[in-house]
């Protein structure tokens, strides 16, 4: 990052350079592209000819998709969410224990061990928990008694997806069960919800079929809810892609995932520009070793890459300990594989003007190399530059590289290239001062605010 372009006072600077004394890259996370990002998805759901306006719930699980769950959950409320989702326990209650109370949002817990799950904290800390399965039902049902509390819960319905939530067949029984156990006060059903398996896929028409029968067998279990006199009081069934392409089935409440993080679930979807969604992550790290290498050099375990002419090297001191992906190697057809791979890219500031170069040979634990296709000195490339490897771009092709460039580069999504990367990698938040309260910002580790 180019500190010039930023107007920090000491203590951002402070705290960047003592980032880049603690390892040699970074993740800056711009706290107003996600505030922004979660006001236009509020923005996307309001309806005019709606009584009722639909909620928007910010999703954090995954260490919210590795942008760090508590500037991202203080992002999204201050851009308009009124729910926060998280997959594990875990996350959901250091949501709570952060101080973000009730008040602020509800939350809602749908991934957890019914033998072990922390289910009386979770409902004492008035989180909303899903129930998918008769074993949840039972589970929930014992912990809400033991603390005398009512617990929240919301009915996951499987529609097609074929991961969690009741089959059509099993929803007469669960039903019956948790219409009983809402009569006794032991629980109150709050929520219906299904996920969607292939509503990133707009153009392809089979797939579309595919999301309306989804559609049509959630709606048949709603109805199934309001004759056993538990109608749901929020239905919840848009994923990020559906938030975006289908305002028919925005209900009561949408759970966007990737788009609070600026990306859209899949390039074949188009850019994020398309949707009006600003990437919020940039990943640098600085040069180390660069040094010139003759024509005919292996460079990286397995001699998969060659250099083709007299160059420069240089080492990205990042590798797939740090969830940089092996997969994401460059091979050229010299190297003993004899194919033309094409790496992750990286962009690298020269004296011609900012190029995008490509990680060249395997990725390695700690490190990569890319070939410079040239001289160093005459690029005026050094030990110790800032390089970037994704930000908030256009795409490697215009020499913005992207989380896209780097999901296409290793055959993977961008949700992966987020999540992988590992805590060792400072995370700092830009904007902070911008988009939270200052009590909102007492939360933040205040070495992290940029």
């Amino acid at each position: 990052m180019d500190l010039s372009q930023w107007n920090f006072d000491e203590l951002s600077r402070n705290n960047y350079e003592q980032a880049c004394n603690t390892y040699p890259a970074q993740a800056i996370v711009n706290m107003i592209a996600l505030r922004n990002n979660i006001r236009h998805l509020v923005d996307v759901t309001q309806h005019a000819d709606r009584s009722a306006q639909t909620a928007v719930m910010g999703v954090v699980k995954a260490d919210a998709y590795g942008h760090g769950v508590i500037p991202t959950a203080l992002a999204a409320l201050a851009g308009g969410a009124s729910w926060l989702g998280s997959a594990q326990p875990r996350e959901a209650l250091m949501v709570r224990n952060a101080g973000i109370g009730v008040d602020r949002c509800r939350i809602l817990c749908w991934l957890y061990n019914v033998k072990h799950a922390p289910l009386e904290e979770l409902i004492s800390h008035d989180i909303d928990v899903a129930v998918g399965s008769l074993p949840m039902i039972d589970a929930v049902m014992k912990a809400a008694k033991n603390i005398n509390k009512t617990a929240r819960v919301h009915v996951k319905v499987d529609t097609g997806f074929g991961r969690n939530g009741f089959t059509q067949e099993e929803f007469p029984v669960a039903i019956q069960r948790l219409a009983a156990l809402a009569k006794s006060g032991t629980i109150e059903v709050v929520g219906q919800w299904s996920h969607l398996a292939v509503a990133d896929a707009p153009a392809n028409a089979s797939f579309v079929q595919c999301t309306d029968n989804q559609i049509a067998v959630f709606n048949r279990c709603t109805a199934m809810m309001q004759e056993a006199g538990i109608a749901p009081q929020v239905r919840h069934l848009a994923n990020t892609a559906a938030t975006l392409t289908r305002d028919s089935i925005h209900f009561e409440l949408v759970r966007p995932g990737i788009a609070l993080y600026g990306y859209e679930p899949d390039s074949a979807m188009g850019s994020p520009s398309k949707y009006h969604l600003q990437p919020a992550m940039t990943l640098q790290a600085q040069l180390g070793t660069v040094k010139h290498v003759p024509a005919g050099y292996g460079i990286s375990y397995g001699r998969t890459y060659i250099t083709e002419q007299d160059t420069s090297v240089a080492i990205v001191p990042i590798g797939y300990a740090d969830g940089i992906h092996r997969s994401a190697s460059g091979y050229n057809k010299l190297g003993s594989a004899h194919v033309e791979k094409i790496g992750g890219p990286v962009l690298v500031k020269t004296t011609q003007g900012n190029k995008v170069f490509h990680v060249s040979g395997r990725v390695c634990m700690d490190q990569f190399v890319i070939d410079l296709h040239g001289d160093a000195h005459e690029l005026g490339v050094h030990e110790g530059d800032t390089v970037t490897l994704f930000s908030d771009g256009a795409g490697a092709n215009v020499g913005e590289p992207t989380a896209d460039d780097w999901a296409k580069a290793a055959d993977t999504i961008s949700y992966e290239i987020f999540t992988c990367l590992r805590n060792r990698i400072p995370r700092l938040y830009l904007g902070a001062r911008d988009v939270l309260s200052e009590s909102d910002l007492r939360l933040l580790d205040a070495s992290t605010i940029l």
